[in-house]
């Protein structure tokens, strides 16, 4: 019993000179659908909800970022719509941006907040239409009502963190004239993270971080920079669903964020692994140079 105990005390010990490291700073989470697979044996959800409410307790100041193309697809089955994809992106009729929205702020948005507010009233949520946070522009015409970023006006989000409220974005955008776009929630966590100025960027995946080599988990990057990412990407070594979150990695940390992390969102309590423990997990990518530790040695 008391070993257990000490075991607990040192792990609190361990996690104090990162809790002084990032209190006051802003962490965006991007949760996706696809962090919640093959969590069959405990409520993936209700853990992350707990990691976002602790961070938020030690001062950490979490943003939560979500999409949600699996009941997406879901919706539109039920409905009798066929689902066509185009390199990766959903093509989006009207019909299906107005089921996107249904989906992304009646659904999903509404699932997050509540498990979140469980242990108490922290978590907030709201869209890319609300106050203007997520500007939009068509992405191309055959892929109809799918958005590109133009701007992002986080305002919304400065109010909400200052009142110290945990906000939770819904991806879905609009023009100057009102109309929504359905966005990619990857590029949309990265541009949000970038105009908040935010400490990390994180993205919570189905994968346990990047490999050198994708058929051998020996090969697993722990550490790395912005330019052997992109050099990874043009020699084809990254591909598919991955490259829209390795793309928003460089970005944000060539543009003031100072570290992004890709985790495998299907372990419990990832989030505190990461930013708590001095092993760490998952893939860490910096600016440039050699990764330096975060918390002083």
């Amino acid at each position: 019993m008391i070993e257990v105990a000490t075991q607990k005390v040192a792990t609190l010990v361990e996690a104090l000179p990162y809790i002084r490291r990032f209190a006051g700073k802003v962490v965006v989470v991007k949760y996706g659908g696809n962090a919640l697979a093959g969590t069959s044996d405990h409520d993936a959800l209700a853990l992350f909800a707990e990691d976002i409410v602790l961070m938020r307790l030690v001062g950490i100041r979490p943003v939560v970022v979500h999409g949600g193309g699996p009941q997406i697809s879901h919706l539109m089955e039920r409905l009798g719509k066929v689902t066509e994809f185009r390199d990766g992106l959903r093509v989006t009729d009207a019909e299906t941006v107005d089921i996107a929205r249904m989906v992304l702020i009646g659904q999903v948005n509404p699932q997050i907040v509540a498990a979140i507010n469980v242990h108490g009233n922290y978590a907030v949520g709201v869209s890319g239409e609300d106050a203007g946070l997520i500007r939009a522009v068509a992405r191309s015409p055959e892929l109809g009502f799918v958005g590109d970023v133009t701007a992002i006006d986080p305002a919304i989000l400065h109010g909400l963190i200052r009142d110290e409220f945990v906000p939770v974005v819904a991806t879905v955008g609009t023009d100057g004239s009102g109309q929504a776009y359905n966005i990619n929630a990857d590029t949309v966590a990265g541009a949000i993270a970038e105009s908040l100025a935010a400490e990390k960027l994180v993205y919570l995946t189905d994968i346990e971080g990047l490999r050198r080599d994708v058929a051998d988990a020996a090969s697993l990057i722990r550490q790395t920079t912005a330019d052997e990412l992109e050099a990874l990407v043009r020699h084809g070594t990254i591909a598919g669903g991955m490259i829209p979150k390795v793309t928003s990695c460089i970005r944000a940390v060539r543009n003031g964020v100072d570290r992004a992390h890709i985790l495998d969102g299907r372990i419990a309590h990832v989030l505190l692994l990461e930013l708590f423990t001095d092993a760490g997990i998952g893939t860490m990518i910096a600016p440039a140079g050699i990764p330096t530790p975060e918390v002083p040695r």
